[in-house]
């Protein structure tokens, strides 16, 4: 079994109705939002899954329920998106490309803060071939983003800094316009080390506006709390050594394991 048709099946997936891409986009593209995360056990990540199944449908693509995701980070040589996120600053960002493994679909996304702290994410849609560099245009498309956020870093200073790959399955609310995935089988990658969240967990995030939606009061009644976890900065402590990760030791000593890499968790899938 495949570790997506795994979470399709640990989750209870096939018992949501269905939407197309199409579907979610126009109710719930969600490019400014305010995002929270929870990590939940994999019990209580299917009663979630299970009493949302009124209110919410799965992104089902041709059949499929879940998406293998590569995010490649670009950062400064010395980690400054890193450690702008660490330190809470306003003006934080990341970029990234990303890769849909199993469609060969590949975009270049921005990511940063507006006035209220609530993430803005731009995205430009780039061959598959481009995915984990920046060619002359996605440069030029990271330079316009991060220029209009008052963000002083150029692309010219950006260089491939860590791998995060995961399995996603993705709900939305089409009457209300919110959003909900779950990511499992995560990990990060960075030179020869893996970082990855426990097999027993999985990554819960909510998209939508300023105040929680119901889906956020659903996982707090099932002994859920926000966590401030970015997959990039919980890998990047874990596989550099030195980094100032003293507010994410907790956090990483419960659910995040590092070693030696031996082989890629996830596989990128040809397109059929």
């Amino acid at each position: 079994m495949t570790a997506a048709s795994a979470l399709t099946a640990t989750l209870g997936l096939s018992a949501l109705c269905g939407a197309t891409l199409a579907e979610v986009d126009a109710a719930a593209a969600l490019q400014h939002r305010t995002d929270r995360k929870y990590l939940l056990p994999l019990d209580r990540a299917r009663t979630f899954v299970a009493r949302l199944a009124d209110t919410h449908h799965v992104l089902d693509l041709a059949g499929r329920r879940t998406t293998s995701y590569l995010s490649t980070y670009f950062d400064t040589e010395q980690l400054a998106a890193w450690h702008a996120h660490v330190q809470g600053r306003r003006r934080r960002w990341k970029v990234r490309t990303r890769l849909y493994a199993e469609d060969e679909l590949c975009r270049v996304e921005v990511k940063t803060k507006d006035g209220r702290g609530a993430t803005v994410k731009h995205a430009l849609k780039v061959p598959a071939t481009a995915y984990a560099e920046l060619d002359l245009q996605a440069a030029a498309f990271v330079d316009q983003v991060l220029q209009r956020a008052g963000v002083p870093v150029t692309a010219s200073e950006l260089v491939p800094s860590a791998e995060v790959r995961y399995v996603r399955a993705a709900l939305a609310n089409l009457d209300h316009g919110t959003r909900v995935t779950l990511d499992g089988h995560l990990s990060c990658h960075h030179g020869d080390g893996t970082a990855a969240l426990d097999s027993g967990h999985v990554l819960v995030e909510t998209k939508g506006g300023a105040r929680p939606a119901p889906a956020d009061r659903l996982l707090l009644s099932l002994g859920a709390r926000p966590v401030s976890l970015s997959k990039y900065v919980i890998g990047q402590a874990l596989l550099t050594p030195g980094l100032p990760d003293n507010d994410l030791r907790r956090l990483i000593r419960a659910h995040f394991t590092a070693q030696a890499s031996t082989q890629p968790v996830l596989e990128r899938i040809s397109a059929a």
